[in-house]
């Protein structure tokens, strides 16, 4: 049987993940679902957050799933689908191309596997007024791609704000659907959105060759193991205009929470979000739009994990001093 298959899409920071682990929360008991992270960043973070919620996960950090013919993207859907879930989740990094994605799950190769529904897109409403993403074309590709345009974080504008979304929704793509929601809690309902025939908006698609689109990914199991003389491993990564480093730090580093708080509310980038352990627990950092966040989560005694997300050139050896700083001795 195939298994229903919807993507979560979205641009940086939008709050893809957050609707995910709301998903998970309330997905009926008697059901076991899968997730497909993909990161732009090398480090890999999401998987984490995910996990507390009991699903299946496969982590694809470094680049999006789109590119190099898409293998790693075949590997991680085959794995999972191989664990035969009641339903798989895909999140593309916010700086993908989805409609690439959808091609591929609609391929021979997976149409007896997968049972493709509702693409949902979360935008900030407030984006659509800024000239730096509605000229950006991942930006726009993400929105034309989807069956759902989900206003995220309704509680953080001013509600005819709104109207923004609305507008551009009539101007370039008429068909998809509406809806709103504040802290991630997006209906389950959504995931069950009849699909739109991309041939049928199209003609509002602006010209844009997605075969010209090519970055590197990292390996396809990209994960940065610590040597055991190693207190700490730093990835950068660029494409798509965007700079990325992360960082990983043995399961036995702590962190000062008070020091680390202030590192993430002072850095000089767009987002940044981390799993890390704290002097006072296992915490959750996610700062986007000069906003952060930092919630407790129960796992413990894993390597900690901060990826910062720029879209100019930073001094991350500064950065990374400064990070350091923030560990207890």
């Amino acid at each position: 049987m195939a298994v229903i298959t919807n993507i979560i899409t979205g641009f940086l920071g939008v709050g893809k993940t957050t609707a995910i682990l709301h998903l998970l929360k309330y997905k009926p008991a008697n059901e076991k679902w899968a997730v497909l992270v993909n990161e732009f960043g090398e480090i890999g973070i999401d998987g984490a957050m995910l996990s507390e919620q009991g699903a299946m996960i496969k982590e694809i950090p470094g680049g999006c799933l789109c590119c190099t013919a898409g293998v790693p993207m075949s590997v991680g859907i085959t794995a999972l689908l191989r664990q035969k879930p009641d339903r798989l989740l895909i999140e593309p990094t916010g700086l993908g191309h989805p409609q690439q994605v959808i091609a591929t799950l609609t391929s021979a190769q997976y149409r007896d596997y997968i049972d493709l529904r509702a693409t949902i897109a979360l935008v900030d409403p407030r984006h659509l007024l800024d000239s730096q993403y509605t000229s950006h074309q991942p930006y726009v590709d993400q929105l034309l791609s989807a069956d759902c345009l989900v206003a995220s974080k309704g509680d953080c504008y001013r509600p005819d704000l709104l109207e923004a979304l609305s507008g551009w929704q009539m101007q370039y793509h008429p068909h998809a659907n509406i809806a709103q929601i504040a802290q991630g809690a997006l209906p389950l309902n959504l995931l069950d959105t009849p699909r739109i025939q991309m041939s049928r908006i199209r003609s509002h698609q602006p010209a844009h060759d997605l075969n010209a689109h090519h970055h590197e990914h990292a390996a396809q199991e990209p994960q940065f193991a610590l040597a055991p003389d190693q207190a700490f491993v730093r990835k950068a990564h660029q494409a798509q205009g965007y700079v990325s480093c992360g960082w990983i730090f043995g399961a036995e580093a702590v962190f000062d929470l008070a020091k680390l708080r202030q590192w993430f509310r002072t850095l000089p980038v767009e987002r940044a979000k981390g799993v890390v352990n704290t002097c006072e627990g296992s915490m959750v950092f996610n700062m986007s739009d000069g906003m952060l966040s930092v919630s407790a989560m129960s796992l413990e005694g894993f390597e900690s994990r901060i990826e910062v997300i720029h879209s100019q050139p930073c001094d991350w050896d500064a950065i990374e001093c400064a990070l350091i700083s923030a560990k207890m001795d």
